[in-house]
């Protein structure tokens, strides 16, 4: 779509305001077997390339030529992809590229509210909210991690439906024992909370992650392993939903919703028994063994709930600390991290969005880039590169390079602005992305314009092929925020990744 009629204010500082019982111990008695298992399981591919061209070239079934297979394989051990914004960076594309060079894919935290998107060789689209994008590679194997709040039902779904559509998940998934069951009630008090808040809703995806974590925190929640012990597993859960009746005068309880939950978890427990597993245990074992681990963050660092713009975030911590509370695995283990950043800003949901573009300008950006929840399909608000946000995250993080993404939305704009500067109503500048959300209600946005390029650019796959325009947009973030831009998108299906 042509965004050419985006008009820009001429002030833009004024524009913002075989098996042990789980089916995963066998052999020997260790991890290690199950994982070997598995490897023997997959395919060796046998590859002929015939080409004239010279071999620098050639690109495998994904679209990645020799240099940016270069970049990938020289990644650490363990890897992570995390969002630099407020969630819908399109991680999933990368962690669905990277996945091919790696042994593990792994999810740490969040639940059913990331949405992530992906397309297969073959250019079909899935959008995953559980299972680990990782999937659509065949010898990849997959982790829920101890951190992830699992909805079973959504779980089983997707799984059913990529079976359908020829991705098998048979012993390519593990769900930590340790991960807590979110259950239909969550999502119910989840609307509840919002609509008790009023006009200071927090703006969830009511998929009931703030719930089940709260039920978590408060130490009453109940775990995968739980479904192990089906004499205790009523009582944990009448206490669980008598504590959420108590709060919640709107929330129904009786005991016919306990016996109808009950048994359906006796019939979930037999289906989820193959997949369940000791993951902190197995993912130190694979680190023992130098098997390739890539950790999928969900959600972002802005929706932090430390570091986010509280309270309007997630309910984890989606920042680099949340790999190793929610897998379970050393610090000193955890090598290049990812950030994944838009090439401009989008975010879902209340709160503050200091470089939104408000009205007809942010309309027109919000369709050429398809802004909608892949969870929810609400629009997502839109605005420009916010570079105080980015550096921010890039400090907590410490990301080693970024993927710069959608760059190609940007194509028909005579100029494009970058949110370098926070101001104080005085004009004094603000050293960082401040806590106080008064305090970000009030604070003036100071933008660089740079030129657009005005051409289509979803068809190059080399980085100096770029208009100069395009690659002086993409040097000056990189100059701005100290970190190395080395994937860029420009465009939704695999091979549309440029590798800089």
């Amino acid at each position: 779509m042509n965004i050419s009629t985006l008009r820009l204010d001429s002030n833009p500082i004024t524009t913002a305001t075989a098996t042990h019982r789980n089916g995963i111990l066998g052999c020997n008695g260790t991890y290690s077997c199950r994982f070997n298992q598995f490897q023997q399981r997959k395919k060796t591919p046998s590859v002929i390339v015939c080409s004239t061209k010279p071999l620098a070239s050639v690109v495998d079934h994904q679209g990645v030529n020799e240099s940016g297979t270069s970049r990938i394989e020289s990644l650490s051990q363990v890897s992570g992809v995390l969002g630099c914004q407020w969630g819908d960076e399109g991680k999933g594309k990368l962690v669905d590229i990277l996945a091919k060079h790696f042994d593990i894919v792994a999810r740490c935290q969040g639940g059913a509210n990331a949405g992530h998107t992906i397309y297969n060789s073959e250019g079909k689209k899935f959008a995953l909210h559980l299972v680990p994008s990782g999937i659509l590679n065949e010898e990849t194997l997959c982790v829920i991690g101890n951190g992830v709040v699992v909805h079973l039902p959504g779980l089983f779904k997707e799984i059913d439906g990529l079976e359908a559509n020829g991705v098998s998940c048979q012993g390519r998934i593990l769900v930590s024992d340790r991960a807590h069951l979110l259950f239909d009630f969550h999502q119910e008090i989840d609307g509840l909370r919002e609509a008790e808040l009023a006009k200071s809703f927090i703006g969830t995806t009511k998929r009931g992650i703030g719930p089940c974590y709260s039920s978590k925190v408060i130490r009453n929640g109940l775990r995968v392993s739980d479904l192990r012990h089906m004499d205790t597993f009523p009582q944990k859960l009448d206490l669980l939903l008598s504590d959420a009746a108590a709060r919640f005068p709107g929330f129904k309880y009786g005991p016919d919703m306990l016996r109808e939950e009950v048994e359906r978890y006796k019939k979930f427990a037999e289906r989820l028994e193959p997949f369940v597993a000791d993951t902190v245990h197995f993912m130190n074992d694979a680190i023992s063994q130098k098997k390739k681990i890539l950790v999928e963050g969900g959600q972002a660092t802005m929706l932090d709930i430390d570091f986010g713009t509280y309270p309007f975030v997630t309910s984890s911590s989606p920042s680099a600390g949340g790999i190793c509370t929610g897998l379970g695995i050393a610090p000193r283990v955890v090598g290049d991290l990812v950030g994944v950043v838009k090439a401009y800003t989008t975010r879902v949901g209340s709160g503050p969005f200091p470089t939104e573009i408000m009205g007809k300008g942010g309309d027109l950006l919000r369709f050429a880039g398809q802004e909608f929840g892949t969870t929810t399909g609400r629009p997502r608000r839109c605005g420009w590169l916010d570079i105080v946000a980015l550096r921010f995250c890039c400090q907590i993080n410490g990301f080693a390079s970024l993927n710069l993404t959608k760059l190609d939305v940007l194509s028909d704009l005579p100029e494009i602005q970058l949110g370098v500067t926070y101001r104080h109503p005085d004009g004094s500048a603000l050293n960082s992305f401040p806590s106080d959300l008064r305090l970000l209600e009030q604070i003036k946005v100071e933008y660089e314009v740079l030129p657009g390029w005005k051409s289509d650019i979803s068809s190059i796959r080399k980085y100096t092929d770029l208009p100069k325009a395009a690659r002086e947009y993409v040097e000056r973030i990189e100059e701005l925020v100290g970190v190395p831009i080395h994937y860029i998108g420009i465009g939704p299906g695999r091979d549309a990744l440029i590798y800089k």
